[in-house]
């Protein structure tokens, strides 16, 4: 089942709003709330259909994933995935099976798939929605056990999983749908997604291309790895490759979501042993268990990837006894296997290609400062500030590994990526009033301009960036 701190300031330093993080909290718990009703309502739905374990999980994990995905957010979306998600329960059904009956063929499906879909993200926006939907199936693969489909139900076998994947769709949609009526959910248009290169380097190829290749190399060394020491268990090795890699932004991102990975897991594996007892039953209670933990993941993922990997862990460990294994004497088994994944997608990250995670977070700031730039140009006569918050987003993402590298590193080295971060983020608030205001002020203007061209020399970037805040708070204020 296994398919990230916003801030206001009051002036151009770093002063963190403590009610952002509530604010967060509170709207992932809405979030989780309408994602775990829709998916009681697919499972209930789902267990009248096609009784047996496959079934539920199928539809647990499709939910869980269409709501991240978030495909039902206008009409386009909901066309798309209504006409992919049946290709997605039969594409993951099918490779499961493969990796069932001839597993070194499906490993190399598997891989090929993984590798096109990132690969796509070359190619634009459309490119990138398509290599998203070719990714679902193998992801949906991943975060399910391969259940055999359980036989005396109404429907057939081979339509169960597009049964579920339709069931899924329509209670997602539904749901959100009436909670973006109610004013529970936002209403958002369909973000425009940033301009993507199209040409390689003359040295190695773009970043998409390079994230495609350390994926196929991690996830064939982790099949590898796994059919060759760990027999039946090699899921493990392979879906923690692939999650640490997953959304890469760089070296640091990888190293960063690898030790959370295993240090959640670790809490998870704990948290299981205590519960040891619940392990592996199939009483309604055990189910209560596992839609709590998944509950939680989904819930605190916001707050920190460590939160997801502890409660999947958890849940998955009340899942074992669906295939016959004796799940506390495997606990200690999958949290080595864990941290080979790990290692893996770290060795990838690193020596493969290499994407230099300082080198991703100045070019997000720089797309950020241009879109303040075009926000506050007199020359536009239609302004608006959703492309620098869209940026912003972006530049956020990678906030908490910098932050984390910045508390081990703080003696070692002078300049810090995350005081750009910091500074940046604090020009936020301000820099919104300004644009709402539909002023063109040249001393921002200016601020903006040195600040852009202050990317090109590291340790140029933070005073320009601090300069920058000063001026939109002057006028501001």
């Amino acid at each position: 089942m296994t398919t990230g701190e916003g801030m206001l300031v009051a002036d151009a330093t770093s002063v963190r709003d403590p009610g952002d993080k509530r604010t967060r909290v509170l709207a992932a718990l809405r979030e989780a709330c309408i994602t775990m009703v829709a998916a009681i309502l697919t499972l209930a739905c789902a267990q009248a259909l096609a009784p047996g374990p496959g079934s539920a999980v199928l539809a647990v994990v499709l939910c869980v994933s269409l709501s991240r995905s978030e495909l039902d957010r206008d009409a386009r979306g909901r066309l798309e995935a209504a006409i992919a998600l049946p290709l997605v329960g039969l594409v993951a059904t099918g490779v499961g099976m493969l990796l069932h009956r001839a597993p070194w063929i499906g490993a190399l499906v598997f891989v090929a798939g993984l590798f096109v879909s990132i690969w796509l993200r070359r190619f634009g926006a459309m490119a990138r929605r398509a290599g998203s939907l070719i990714a679902l199936p193998f992801v949906v693969l991943l975060t399910t056990p391969y259940i055999p489909a359980a036989t005396g139900g109404p429907v057939a076998p081979w339509l169960v999983p597009i049964v579920v994947a339709m069931l899924a769709l329509l209670w997602v949609s539904l749901l959100h749908a009436l909670a973006r009526r109610v004013g529970l959910l936002p209403q958002r248009e369909p973000a425009e997604a940033p301009a993507v290169a199209t040409g390689e380097s003359r040295l190695r190829p773009v970043a998409s291309t390079r994230m495609a290749i350390q994926m196929a190399l991690a996830l064939a060394a982790s099949f590898v790895v796994g059919y060759v020491f760990f027999a039946e268990r090699w899921a493990w090795i392979v879906l923690t490759a692939f999650i640490v890699l997953s959304g890469n932004r760089g070296r640091l991102d990888v190293a960063y979501k690898s030790v959370l990975r295993v240090a959640g897991a670790a809490a998870g594996t704990l948290l299981a042993l205590s519960l040891s007892t619940r392990v592996g039953a199939h009483d309604a209670s055990n189910v209560g268990a596992i839609l709590g933990a998944v509950f939680l993941g989904v819930w605190l993922r916001p707050l920190g990837y460590a939160w997801w990997a502890l409660f999947v862990t958890l849940a998955l460990a009340l899942l074992q006894g669906f295939d016959g294994a004796p799940a506390p004497a495997m606990l200690g088994l999958r949290l080595e296997e864990i941290a080979i994944g790990a290692l893996i997608g770290v060795a990838a990250a690193w020596f493969v290609l290499p994407v230099r995670s300082t080198a991703a977070l100045r070019r997000r700031i720089a797309d950020a400062l241009a879109a303040l730039s075009d926000a506050i140009d007199p020359a536009l006569a239609a302004r608006s500030s959703a492309a620098f918050v869209a940026a912003l987003a972006a530049v956020e993402q990678m906030a908490p590994a910098f932050r984390a590298s910045r508390i081990v590193t703080a003696r070692l080295r002078d300049v810090q990526p995350a005081d750009w971060i910091d500074a940046l983020l604090a020009c936020r608030a301000p820099a919104l009033v300004v644009i709402e205001q539909g002023a063109t002020p040249a001393p921002v203007r200016r601020a903006t301009g040195a600040a852009r061209k202050a990317m090109r020399e590291p340790a140029q970037i933070l005073p320009a960036l601090r300069e920058l805040g000063r001026s939109l708070v002057a006028e501001r204020d």
